[in-house]
Order: structure tokens, then sequence, then C-alpha cells
């Protein structure tokens, strides 16, 4: 009886121990998944002010952004779109400048028309919490 408990008990905690390792594996999985959409989204937006601009200079601040790989060129467009179990989404804000040094300033200074800040958030569920990683980098007008 006692060996048949101590069995039990056993087989119990290396069930619970299997179990936990799975779960950390997916979540590590799904981290690394989401890094890679975050370059890749960062790479998209770099791609679209390639092609101009303008693709860039005209996105609203606060509007939400999906990018979108379609007839072999990148676009960020308004309608949602997922990639398997991750939501992938773009926003761009603007930016000032100190007008004495130029450096990028959070509170005054003056816009820089030719310099953005980009955020690209990746999101999932994971055990019944959503998970986001993000992406903040500026992109500038190089072609002017």
């Amino acid at each position: 009886m006692i060996a048949a408990s101590i069995i039990a008990a056993s087989v119990v905690a290396a069930m619970a121990v299997a179990q936990k390792s799975v779960y950390v594996s997916r979540q590590a999985f799904h981290t690394t998944q989401a890094g890679f959409l975050l370059e890749e989204g960062a790479e998209a937006v770099r791609v679209v002010r390639d092609n101009g601009w303008n693709n860039i200079s005209s996105l609203t601040a606060g509007t939400v952004y999906y990018p979108t790989f379609s007839g072999g060129i990148w676009t960020l467009s308004t309608t949602a779109s997922s990639i398997g179990i991750f939501s992938r989404t773009v926003g761009v804000d603007a930016v000032n400048r100190d007008s004495t040094t130029k450096h990028i300033v959070t509170s005054g200074g003056t816009l820089d028309s030719g310099t953005k800040l980009v955020t690209v958030t990746v999101s999932w569920l994971e055990g019944g919490a959503t998970v986001s990683k993000t992406l903040q980098f500026y992109i500038i007008d190089i072609f002017s």
C-alpha cells in the first residue's frame, strides 16, 4: 500500500513537471515567433518608406495599421489581419526636436516632418492572458 502510494505520487509529480515543461516550451516558441514577426514588421515599415516617404508621412498618429504583403509589396492597411495566433500592429507618431541642439524631445520643440516614431506590436493569447511584445524605432526620410 505504501509502495503504491509512493509510485502514484511520483507518477503524478512527473506528469505535472512534464505538463509545465510543455507549457514553458510553448511560451518560449511563441515568444521567438513574436520576435521574428516584430522584426518583419519593422522591415515592412522600412520597405513602405523606401517606396515613398509620403507612404509614411501621410499616416495618422493614433491610428492602428496592419502590415500586409500582397502582390509582392508591403502596405500598411487599417483592415485588421492576423498571422495564425498573432496580431501585429503598427503605430506612427510625430517627432519633435529641440530647435537648438536638434535632439529629439518628448515635449516642446519643433515638429520634425522628416522623422516618425514607429511602434510595432505583436500580441497573442497565452494561457488565457494576452501577451504583447513591442519594438519602437525612429524612421526618417532618407530621400529628401
